[in-house]
């Protein structure tokens, strides 16, 4: 996501009005009423002002229904109201995907194109995608709840500038000669790998499709692609973009359905030669086992985290409190990057925290349509009942409970947000990924000491780190095991730069040129050489 454009969602300061509550002993309400505020009241929802026109699955450049006829439920997360009835791709469907994409792979013209050629027509999609920015948004807040402001300002541009990235990638892809001891000839080639397999998740769901789509064509392979089931539209919609921009049959196929049906049959299939899966640490092992039991397929693997965000001694606490805000409660604290362990310096802790608190008591819920709107609802009924089981583990853990913690407003899927202090290491609060606007403040004494509870985790996936010292800075960036370290700054995802993680948070990088390597076969080739002038 471009930096200007994050900058502009973290920069909000708003007034507000509105409730009074009291909670139990751990909670800063029983030491005095105050008032949580908020701009926007959960009211009559907004009329996206968009159709839903592909709801069936995409094999082989046709939109066809599932060979069962099932369908399933796409809902409103505001509401928990039906969107539309969507095809429900299974086993049989997955093979289906996966002869078209054999076949455009062993018999089509993509991979036999001049990579100019393919690079041509990656760009002519990212510019309808560009002509379509608004309508794109729209679907995307709509099935997914995130704001549109998100969506259209920061997300669909992203989208764009991933795939014009891919597609300037996809004619410098090339080998190496290689000196050799010998009268030999060495080189190397770099071929597609074949027929890719990749499973998205709901969180982003067309960062997702642009992550693993866009540097699978630029090498010129073939995709079968599985959404996630609460998010299925904006792929299709944008899929039928890339046909439009010249992009053959077979090469992208789309598949909606549920993960132990469709995701589990493409994990599993003979004859798909690449996996890429991105969501959960525990289902990311149920699809590495599948790969491995099937045809032993490479997996690239983008999993959970528990990002510890490192606010220094020296840190200006008021610049702090806002990124460490931002960090955490960002896409409704969806974001596997999350700053959810919020380490402070012990002398600057109690100011961070009433600070903390009150950022949050001024973020804006409501509608994700309406503008002003930071916080829309989270993605659907299981996720919304599995974060509020967490808050209260942590009320019942010992934690103190700053502000939020409950349902905001009577429907959808709305929590307010939520700000723990007093939070311990061994609490579950500090440990599993809640994927929620769940923000938990811990304390620390020096940088030995938070060094060695941030690496505390099996998560390794980022970190942020706020200081004014360079050589504090430098200790830090070498001493956690993550992916990504943030200095002064948090969720900078320019197109270039790998996102991946350390332990149990995955395996393989995303974006930048690393990307490539997941979709690429390296061949030598040996040929001698007789009487050369040079060697």
């Amino acid at each position: 996501m471009a930096a200007s454009s994050i900058s502009s969602l973290i920069s909000r300061s708003f007034s507000s009005s509105a409730a009074l509550i009291s909670l139990g002993k751990n909670s800063s309400r029983s030491r005095g009423i105050f008032r949580y505020t908020t701009n926007v009241a959960v009211e009559e929802p907004i009329d996206p002002c968009i159709s839903v026109n592909y709801t069936q699955l995409l094999i082989n450049g046709q939109f066809v229904d599932a060979a069962s006829g099932r369908t399933f439920q796409t809902l409103d997360p505001r509401t928990g109201h039906v969107i539309a009835d969507v095809a429900e791709g299974d086993a049989e469907d997955i093979d289906r995907a996966v002869l078209a994409a054999r076949k455009a792979f062993d018999e089509g013209p993509w991979p036999r194109m001049t990579a100019y050629e393919r690079s041509r027509v990656m760009w002519r999609f990212a510019d309808l995608l560009e002509d379509h920015n608004d309508q794109i948004a729209a679907l995307e807040t709509w099935d997914n709840g995130k704001p549109y402001e998100q969506a259209a300002k920061v997300e669909v541009p992203m989208l764009v500038r991933l795939f014009r990235y891919y597609a300037g990638w996809a004619d410098k892809i090339h080998g190496l000669t290689i000196p050799a001891d010998g009268l030999h000839h060495v080189q190397t080639l770099h071929e597609p790998i074949g027929v890719a397999g990749q499973i998205i998740p709901w969180n982003f769901p067309l960062l997702m499709y642009a992550m693993k789509v866009g540097p699978a064509l630029a090498c010129g392979n073939t995709v079968i692609l599985k959404t996630a089931e609460q998010t299925p539209l904006s792929a299709l919609h944008v899929s039928e973009l890339f046909h439009e921009a010249g992009l053959p049959p077979g090469v992208l196929n789309v598949v909606s359905g549920y993960g132990p049906t469709a995701g589990a049959a493409l994990a599993n299939h003979m004859d798909v030669d690449k996996l890429a899966f991105t969501g959960s640490t525990e289902t990311g092992k149920i699809v590495i086992q599948l790969a491995a039991k099937s045809n032993l397929k490479p997996v690239t693997l983008e999993l959970g985290g528990k990002s510890p965000f490192i606010v220094c001694e020296d840190a200006n606490v008021d610049e702090a409190v806002e990124l460490a805000h931002f960090s955490l409660f960002f896409n409704q604290g969806q974001c596997c990057c999350a700053g959810s362990r919020t380490y402070i310096h012990e002398r600057i802790y109690d100011e961070f925290v009433e600070k903390a608190k009150a950022r949050a008591l001024k973020r804006v819920v409501g509608d994700p349509f309406k503008a002003g709107t930071e916080q829309g609802p989270q993605i659907d009924s299981e996720q919304f009942e599995k974060i509020l089981r967490y808050i209260r583990s942590g009320v019942d853990n010992g934690a103190t409970l700053e502000t939020g913690g409950e349902r905001f407003g009577t429907g959808g899927y709305f929590i307010k947000p939520t700000v723990f202090s007093n939070v311990q290491d061994e609490m579950l609060i500090a440990q599993d990924e809640i994927f929620g606007p769940v923000q938990s403040i811990l304390k620390f004494k020096d940088l030995d000491e938070v060094i060695r509870r941030a690496n505390a985790s099996n998560y390794g996936l980022a970190a942020g780190v706020f200081t004014q010292n360079i050589d504090t800075a430098n200790t830090l960036t070498r001493a956690l095991r993550v992916g990504t370290v943030w200095i002064n700054c948090f969720d900078i995802f320019d197109a270039a730069i790998p996102l991946g993680g350390y332990k149990m948070s995955g395996n393989g990088r995303e974006k930048g040129i690393y990307s490539l390597q997941n979709y690429l076969q390296v061949k030598a080739v040996v040929s001698p050489l007789k009487n050369p002038a040079w060697l």
